[in-house]
């Protein structure tokens, strides 16, 4: 099990730039898939970023060329790089851990861009 804790969140204008931290309450070298999800009012939950113990990405396409996830295994911590933001990527972002084919969920932060 790993719990886990968004920051970073707030509110921005369009073209600007946030930060997101993930902090684990493990360590997360084992954990071999770890990312970022965002969920915008009235819609489902969709995948924004993921990576793997060895530093492998994967992004939605929607923001390829904008946001960059990487991890520090050292600080227990996964970080969303989020640039050029949008009003479309108004939502609350979370962060996944999945630990033998379990899905770990922290809080959520707020993000809102404004236009």
């Amino acid at each position: 099990q790993v719990q886990l804790v968004e920051s970073g969140g707030g509110l921005v204008q369009a073209g600007g730039s946030l930060r997101l931290s993930c902090a684990a309450s493990r360590s997360i070298s084992g954990i071999n898939a770890m990312g970022w999800y965002r969920q915008a009012p009235g819609k489902q939950r969709e995948l924004v970023a993921t990576i793997t113990s060895g530093g492998s990405t994967n992004y939605a396409d929607s923001v390829k060329g904008r946001f960059t996830v990487s991890r520090d295994n050292a600080k227990n911590t996964v970080y969303l790089q989020m640039n050029s933001l949008k009003p479309e990527d108004t939502a609350v972002y979370y962060c996944n851990a999945n630990i033998l084919w379990s899905d770990y969920w922290g809080q959520g932060t707020q993000v809102t861009v404004s236009s």
